[in-house]
């Protein structure tokens, strides 16, 4: 059975939309796109290209496919090169025919559950109202979170208002921290939160 892990770029208040570029989605109104660049060094690069480098499959949701198939077919680095070649996924009810070689659609996220089968590492990048219904669905087993120092206010989140299930998480390594205030955090599913203690009595 393979890993499903989510990765995700994200601010101090779960905010990851748009780190990678003022146009990049400005749904909603969004200003502040293009964050991440401020605090890109070389360590956590390598980090991020080493996650990139261990998956063997890569799930979208239709917003963040419809980024990176409009981006990365036109690059030619070694993350492209990378992405180009991988067996993609996109979860969506309306996408038919993916332009995006090598992509298959699928039309329910209860369809995940089989590419954990077939796939040993596969990635969730951005993503995030996928990422919601995949830990809804109980198919995540590890969220990978790069948190940046930084608050918006306004922004798509991981987890808005009344979004989210019950669960608890383990950290699965040690948190990496970056020279510019980035910090890496790997966490994997641990069961249903522990709650009702009084603190006095733990």
């Amino acid at each position: 059975m393979g890993i499903l892990s989510v990765d995700l770029f994200i601010t101090l208040d779960g905010v990851y939309q748009a780190p990678g570029g003022p146009d990049e989605d400005t749904s909603g109104g969004f200003e502040f796109g293009g964050w991440q660049a401020a605090y890109s060094d070389q360590e956590s690069g390598e980090a991020i290209v080493a996650g990139i480098d261990r998956m063997d499959a890569l799930l979208l949701g239709r917003r963040t496919y419809d980024i990176f198939a409009g981006f990365w077919p036109n690059q030619s680095d070694h993350i492209a090169d990378t992405f180009n070649a991988l067996p993609k996924f996109v979860v969506s009810r309306t996408l038919t025919d993916p332009g995006w070689e090598g992509t298959t659609a699928l039309a329910e996220v209860a369809e995940v559950a089989a590419l954990k089968e077939r796939f040993q590492d596969i990635h969730v990048i951005g993503s995030g109202d996928l990422a919601r219904s995949l830990l809804e669905a109980d198919l995540v087993d590890r969220l990978s979170l790069y948190l940046y120092p930084l608050t918006f206010g306004s922004g798509r989140r991981l987890f808005p208002d009344g979004a989210g299930v019950p669960a608890a998480f383990r950290l699965a390594q040690p948190p990496q921290g970056f020279s510019k205030g980035a910090v890496a955090l790997v966490y994997e599913k641990a069961g249903a939160p522990v709650t009702g203690i009084d603190i006095s009595q733990a």
